[in-house]
């Protein structure tokens, strides 16, 4: 759930960084929540990890798949537990250790915050209006996870786009397929952007997905898109440009490029 290009968020928690990566010699980091709702929200702190499925969802898992390394003993974090009131910020703070312990490669682990009820204070009771009821009291319990990565030595990761399909659905819906091949030692982050070019050179922006990663070891996303039919572009003609580039925040890079002629 993606409220802006930094800002991951879920039920009342906002989280700024959305991805904590340590990839230099920087040996601390913050991530800041806030509590955006009208409750005092408690929160449990803790580490999971998490493979992700071809389809780009995501399975939690107590062993490293191949080619897969977790980061959860390079690093520590503090608080634990966080209680914030309506409106209230607060930052933990994440530092590498042991770090002298790693191989080049790629090391993720994934902080979640968990949910908690807040306790009434002692003393403080419940009203019961009727005692012959029977009462069932439903709590929603959410998770949210952001990736810790570290990351040793050179990358060596390359992006390539293949099986690039165009389709309406039966909604007459336009959408575009894309499988996402990666290869070498890092895992890659970035935004999607669909161009089309119409027979006369003329470029109109369809379709714009934001933060699409591709975890290690991980070497095949697919990825499907739905585009912009309001923008009166004829989708019989033409062609699209499918391009994949590193976010704003950092050095704006094209990781890879496809075009696909329309018919």
């Amino acid at each position: 759930m993606l409220v802006s290009i930094q800002t991951k968020a879920q039920g009342d928690l906002l989280l700024y960084p959305k991805r904590i990566v340590f990839d230099g010699s920087k040996r601390s980091q913050t991530l800041n929540l806030a509590n955006t709702g009208k409750d005092t929200g408690r929160y449990l702190v803790s580490v999971v990890q998490v493979k992700m499925k071809g389809d780009g969802g995501f399975e939690n898992i107590s062993q490293p798949d191949s080619g897969q390394h977790f980061a959860d003993k390079y690093f520590r974090f503090f608080p634990r537990n966080v209680v914030l009131a309506p409106g209230e910020a607060q930052s933990i703070k994440i530092q590498l250790v042991n770090t002298n312990e790693l191989e080049p490669g790629e090391y993720r682990s994934h902080i979640y915050f968990r949910a908690e009820d807040v306790k009434k204070p002692l003393g403080e009771k419940e009203t019961v209006t009727d005692t012959s009821a029977i009462s069932v009291k439903v709590v929603a319990v959410f998770g949210i996870s952001i990736p810790v990565i570290i990351r040793v030595g050179e990358s060596t990761t390359q992006v390539t786009l293949t099986d690039v399909s165009f389709q309406w659905s039966k909604d007459s819906v336009p959408a575009l397929k894309v499988n996402f091949n990666r290869s070498g030692n890092m895992s890659v982050y970035g935004d999607i952007s669909v161009d089309h070019i119409s027979s006369e050179g003329k470029t109109t922006r369809i379709g714009v997905a934001k933060g699409m990663a591709l975890y290690t070891p991980n070497t095949v996303r697919h990825f499907n898109l739905i585009l912009d039919n309001k923008t009166g572009v004829d989708f019989h003609k033409g062609k699209l440009r499918i391009a994949y580039t590193t976010q704003p925040d950092a050095k704006s890079i094209k990781m890879a490029e496809t075009e696909l002629e329309l018919k």
